[in-house]
C-alpha cells in the first residue's frame, strides 16, 4: 500500500524557506476634514473664499485638476490610455511599466483613464423661509472620470495611484510587498531567486525575512506623500497647508505565509490530502479557532471553505470570515502560500487607518500560523504518544490527587472530545459557560449540569490536558490535549462511525465481504470453544 503523505512529512525536514511578507497592499485615499457638509461650506467659503458655497464650484475645481492632469501628461511625454469598461488594466499596463523600469528611474509609466462609480459630493437646491435660494450637500455615487497613474518606484516597482477629478477627490493606492521586499534584498546583496510574487530561494533566510518585517506603515506612507507631491493634483499648497489631504486607510491587506518545498513532488499529493482533512476549516467555531475572534449566533458575516480547481490544475482551499479570507494553495507547483486577505481591518478587531497595519499584521500572521497548527495538528496524532496511556486509566499526580481516566469510546468522553474541538486553540480561552453550550448540543437530549461540567474540567485539568489563565476563570488547551482532542474525533467520524455502518448498502462490496470473513472466522472460533450464541 502505498504511503500516504502528511503535512507533518512535508513541513518537518523538507521545508528549504519559510518566509512571513505582506503581499499585496490597497489602501484608500481620502481628505478626512471634507467628509460632512459643514466640512465642505467651510472649505469652499471659509477657506476658498466664496461667498455663496454652490455645486458648480465643484465643476471649476473639477475642470482646473483635468488640464493639470493633462499638461502633465504632455510635458513629461507620459503615454495615456483610455480604459474601456472591464478592461484588464494591470495587463494593458504592463508593457509601460516593463519600459520605465527598464530606465531604472522611479518614473511615470502611464495614465490611464476610466469613467468609474465613485462617492462624491453633490447638491440640491432650496429655498430659506424667506425664499433665498440654498445648498443641501449630500453624497452619492456617480459615474465619473477617475486618473489611474501607474508608477514604477525605485523601491517599491510597479504601483499605481487612483484619483477621482470630482470633488472630495477620493483616491485608491496600490503596491506590492514583495516586490519592495526584492528591491530591499538586492540592495542588501542577498543572493536569491523568485516565485512569481515571492521567493523560492535565498542564501540567507532570516536575513530576508528581517527585510520583510521591515516594511511598515511609516515606509508605506513615505511611498505615498512622496508621489502625492510629484504628481499634479486637486489641492494646492495653499489647501495642503490649510489640512486639506489626504490620509490613507487599509482598504484590502494581503498577508503572506509561504513555504518552498525542497522536494516539490511531495507538494501535490500533501496538499490533495489536506483538502480532505480540513473541509471543515470554514464552520464558524473553527474560524473563531483560525481568526482568534469569538462568533455568536447573531455574529453576521459568512463563515464557509471553499475549494476552488484552478485552471492551471491547481487546487485553492478559501476559508471565509466575514468580509475577509484565508487563501491556502500550492505556488509554481513548488511552495505552498498561506495569505490572510483582510478585507475589513474590522474583521480582526483593527481600525482601519494605515498606522494599525503592524497590529493587523500581527494578527494575521497569527492566523496564518495557526491554520498551519491546526492542519499539523489534524495530520500528526499517532497511538504512541504517553499521553494517551496516561489517560486511559485512572493515575495519581505527584501531591496524590487521583485523575480520573478518560476512556475512549464512552459518550460523554466523546461529546467532551468534540467539545474541545471546536475551542482548539481559540486566542481568549473557554469557559465553563462555553463548553457546556457545546457539550450540552453534542449529548442531545442526554442532561447535562453544571457540576457534570465542573467535574469534566478538573479531570482534563490533572490529565494535563487544559490548563487555567493566570487571574482568569479561563482555560485553555495544552499540546498533549489539542493532539488527544483531534485525534480521538477523528478515529471516531472519520473511522468508526463509517465501519460500523459497513453492513450498510452504501458501503463498498469490497468491505462488506470482507466484514463477513471476519465474522465467519470470529463464530468459527466461538464454537470451536463451545461457546453457545446469545439468545
Amino acid at each position: 500500500m502505498a504511503r500516504v503523505v502528511t503535512v507533518n512529512d512535508i513541513l518537518d525536514g523538507h521545508v528549504s524557506l519559510d518566509i512571513e511578507c505582506l503581499d499585496r497592499i490597497y489602501l484608500n485615499a481620502y481628505v478626512p476634514i471634507l467628509q460632512t457638509s459643514s466640512q465642505v461650506v467651510a472649505f469652499l467659503s471659509g477657506h476658498l473664499g466664496f461667498p455663496f458655497p454652490s455645486p458648480v464650484l465643484f465643476k471649476q475645481l473639477g475642470d482646473r485638476f483635468r488640464r493639470a492632469v493633462t499638461s502633465f501628461a504632455e510635458v513629461n511625454h507620459i503615454p495615456w490610455v483610455k480604459f474601456a469598461k472591464d478592461q484588464a488594466k494591470l495587463e494593458t499596463m504592463a508593457p509601460y511599466l516593463a519600459r520605465q523600469a527598464a530606465t531604472g528611474r522611479s518614473g511615470v509609466a502611464a495614465i490611464g483613464v476610466a469613467q468609474e462609480f465613485q462617492r462624491v459630493w453633490t447638491a440640491h437646491e432650496g429655498k430659506t423661509s424667506t425664499g433665498t435660494p440654498r445648498w443641501s450637500f449630500v453624497k452619492a455615487d456617480r459615474r465619473v472620470t477617475c486618473y489611474y497613474f501607474y508608477l514604477w518606484d525605485a523601491d517599491f516597482g510597479p504601483a499605481f495611484i487612483k484619483l477621482c477629478a470630482y470633488f472630495p477627490y477620493p483616491g485608491k493606492i496600490w503596491v506590492n510587498g514583495h516586490e519592495w521586499a526584492k528591491r530591499q534584498a538586492v540592495k542588501a546583496s542577498l543572493s536569491f531567486t523568485e516565485l512569481s510574487n515571492g521567493f523560492a530561494t535565498c542564501d540567507d533566510p532570516a536575513a530576508l525575512q528581517e527585510i520583510c518585517d521591515r516594511l511598515t506603515s511609516g515606509t508605506i506612507n513615505v511611498f505615498v506623500q512622496r508621489w502625492l507631491h510629484r504628481l499634479p493634483l486637486p489641492f494646492t499648497e495653499q489647501d495642503h497647508d490649510a489640512g486639506y489631504w489626504w490620509e490613507t486607510s487599509m482598504r484590502q491587506i494581503e498577508i503572506s505565509h509561504t513555504l518552498v518545498f525542497d522536494a516539490p513532488r511531495h507538494a501535490r499529493g500533501f496538499f490533495e490530502a489536506l483538502i480532505a482533512d480540513n473541509l471543515d476549516i470554514g464552520r464558524p467555531h473553527n474560524v473563531e479557532i483560525i481568526f482568534g475572534r469569538r462568533i455568536r449566533r447573531d455574529t453576521w458575516g459568512t463563515f464557509r471553505t471553499a475549494i476552488d480547481r484552478r485552471d492551471n490544475g491547481g487546487v485553492l482551499v478559501n476559508v471565509f470570515y466575514k468580509h475577509s479570507r484565508i487563501k491556502q494553495y500550492l505556488k509554481d507547483g513548488r511552495a505552498m502560500r498561506i495569505e490572510t486577505v483582510v478585507n475589513a481591518p474590522r474583521d480582526l478587531g483593527c481600525q482601519a487607518r494605515l498606522h494599525n497595519l503592524e497590529e493587523l499584521q500581527a494578527k494575521a500572521r497569527a492566523a496564518n500560523r495557526r491554520i498551519l497548527e491546526v492542519e499539523r495538528a489534524g495530520q500528526g496524532c499517532v497511538l504512541a504518544s504517553p499521553a494517551f496511556e496516561q489517560i486511559a486509566h485512572p493515575t495519581t499526580d505527584g501531591v496524590g490527587r487521583r485523575a480520573p481516566a478518560l476512556r475512549f469510546g464512552d459518550p460523554r468522553v466523546m461529546a467532551l472530545a468534540g467539545a474541545l474541538c471546536q475551542t482548539l486553540l481559540a486566542a481568549t480561552g473557554f469557559t465553563n459557560k462555553n463548553l457546556r453550550v457545546l457539550m450540552t448540543g453534542l449529548l442531545g437530549t442526554t442532561a447535562y449540569s453544571t457540576g457534570q461540567m465542573t467535574y469534566d474540567l478538573r479531570r482534563l485539568r490533572l490529565n494535563g490536558l487544559i490548563r487555567r489563565l493566570p487571574r482568569s476563570n479561563r482555560y485553555v488547551l495544552t499540546d498533549d490535549g489539542v493532539r488527544i482532542a483531534v485525534f480521538y474525533t477523528k478515529i471516531y467520524n472519520r473511522l468508526l462511525v463509517p465501519l460500523t455502518a459497513a453492513d450498510q448498502a452504501q458501503a463498498p462490496p469490497e468491505l462488506r465481504a470482507a466484514l463477513k470473513t471476519i465474522t465467519r472466522h470470529v463464530d468459527d472460533y466461538a464454537a470451536q470453544a463451545r461457546l453457545p450464541r446469545a439468545s
